[in-house]
This record gives structure tokens, sequence and C-alpha cells, in this order.
């Protein structure tokens, strides 16, 4: 196989790590392991925790299976499904996606509590261990439109919240270079392959989640230690 396959298109193969020993690369892949967390300030605007119907967040911020991997921990999160967000329904698929030219974004569907978590919530734990918001088009070793930071709004108060949080760490310097996550109107989200949903917790031991992911989920439980759940909820009933 020709190197010059992108290794964000490898990663997702289940022969990667016999290939790459074969050809002696081996597992120094140390510099594409998870961004540092960011201490980031609570939001200044934020819906209050109240009891009410299940609400959903639709985040981007590079490969999904580390998204989800991280939600699945936090307390209040009922569901999280990996997933396709940006374009159009018949373009919603990985090796479509992965074309970069599809208008999509790996994304992740949250569904929480909003009297155990706000929505607000949910987006500190988004900038600060979930991935880098100042990375244009990339996370980590993956490169393209398709792993972009982005939120997805479903309403004129979750659109309210996410603008004025990125202003609000923006003009509070909290990180070295300028947010570059999008805000923008959510047309759809499309559930991805069944063989990536919860595929952090179905596999730790492939060399990308454990560089590039398990980092996180320590970054959250050490970090918010009191939105951390040990049991993570998966969508497979009975897998955790």
């Amino acid at each position: 196989m020709p190197f010059s396959i992108r290794f964000s298109t490898l990663r997702k193969l289940s022969f990667l790590p016999t290939l790459l020993a074969v050809i002696g690369i081996g597992w120094q892949l140390t510099s594409c392991a998870a961004e540092a967390p960011v201490n980031v300030p609570a939001p200044a605007m934020d819906n209050p925790k109240q009891q009410g119907t299940l609400q959903t967040a639709v985040l981007s911020g590079g490969c999904f299976w580390g998204v989800q991997g991280v939600y699945e921990h936090v307390k209040g999160v009922e569901k999280v499904v990996s997933g396709y967000a940006g374009g159009d329904r018949s373009t919603a698929q990985y090796e479509t996606v992965s074309a970069g030219t599809t208008g999509h974004a790996e994304s992740v569907q949250i569904t929480f509590d909003p009297a155990k978590v706000s929505y607000g919530e949910l987006l500190q734990i988004f900038f600060s261990v979930v991935h880098d918001p100042t990375q244009l088009n990339r996370q980590g070793p993956d490169t393209g439109a398709q792993y972009r930071s982005a939120i997805a709004y479903s309403d004129e108060t979750q659109k309210n919240i996410a603008t004025a949080y990125i202003a609000q760490l923006s003009k509070a310097g909290v990180f070295p270079r300028p947010i570059v996550t999008r805000v923008d109107h959510l047309r759809g989200f499309y559930a991805a392959e069944s063989y990536h949903q919860d595929y952090l917790v179905h596999n730790p031991s492939n060399p990308y989640i454990a560089y590039n992911d398990l980092p996180k989920i320590e970054a959250l439980k050490r970090v918010f230690p009191n939105y951390y759940s040990d049991r993570p909820v998966l969508l497979a009933q009975g897998s955790h």
C-alpha cells in the first residue's frame, strides 16, 4: 500500500497495527497524542439547570471516536451517537465524508438531561478536554474539513450560548491562538455506521485510541471530577 495515504484514513483500518509493525514504523506516535487540557472558565451565559424534556447537542471536534468516548462519561448525558453533520443525507457515509468535500464533519449527537448538565457545561468540556478549538480543519493527526471544530445549533438559545461563550473565551485570551470553531445551524444529523459506535470502549488497545483519545477521558476525570462518571453510557444495551 503506498504510504501517501493519510494516517486519518489508515486509522480506521483493522490491519493498521500489523501493517506498521511489518514496515518497521512501530508505535512511536507520541507526536499525535491528545492535546493537553486547557482550564477554561464556565460560560457566563447558560441555561439554568431545571427539569424538562431531554435535549440534544451536536458537536464536531475531530475524530468522532474520541468525542463520543468523552461524552459517554459525562453525568447527565443519556446517549451519544457518532455521525455526520453539515452536508446532505445522500453523502453521509464514512468513505464519502472522508474525501473532505461533502460539507459534513465527523460529529456527535449528545442527548442530555437539562436538570443534570447544561448546554453550556457540555461546551465547557468541549473547549477544555475534547479538542483544540484553534486548529483549522484538523485535529491531531487528522486533517481535512471533515475534522473541523464546529457547533451545530438547533435553536436560537443554543446559538446565543455558543457565540457568547466563544466571545468570552476569546476576550479572556484563554488560548494562545484564535478560536476557529464554527457555529452553524444544524441542517441534519446522520448516524455513522455501526462499527464506529462506542468504538473507544470496544477498542481501547487500538494505538490511535491509546495515544489520541484515552488521555481525553483521563483529562475529563481530572479537570471535571464533578461531571465524570466511571460507567459510560453506551448505545449497545448491556455493554459497559
